[in-house]
């Protein structure tokens, strides 16, 4: 997948420092919010997806968001883990009871640092 410039350069006029990139609220901890968020939905589509086609009798489906709060280099980000009615859903990019993101996050950061000009 490749990142339009055009994007980097929109989500980077309002950075004009890098300090402004680390920043309680800054563009990184909006990322890696999003991301996680984005990626944690994606698997549970994938889940109920799967738990659908193994039993079609079953109705699993979404039932909201758990809060968590991600702790790592860049300070604290709390993002919203989803939840299903079955309650077996096991999320793999951030697992249940995990507080630390230091790996997931240091490889988000340095691809996102490969990208700043």
């Amino acid at each position: 997948m490749t990142i339009r410039p055009e994007l980097i350069d929109e989500l980077l006029e309002e950075c004009p420092n890098s300090e402004e990139l680390h920043r309680e609220g800054g563009l990184l901890k909006q990322l890696t919010k999003a991301l996680v968020e984005r990626c944690l939905g994606a698997e549970l589509d994938t889940h109920l997806e799967d738990a659908k086609r193994i039993d079609l009798l079953k109705s699993d489906r979404r039932n909201g968001h758990s809060r968590k709060t991600l702790k790592g280099e860049f300070g604290q980000v709390a993002v919203g883990v989803p939840r299903d009615r079955g309650g077996d859903f096991q999320p793999q990019r951030v697992k249940k009871r995990q507080t630390h993101s230091s790996a997931r996050r240091a490889e988000t950061r340095s691809d996102l640092a490969n990208l700043l000009p």
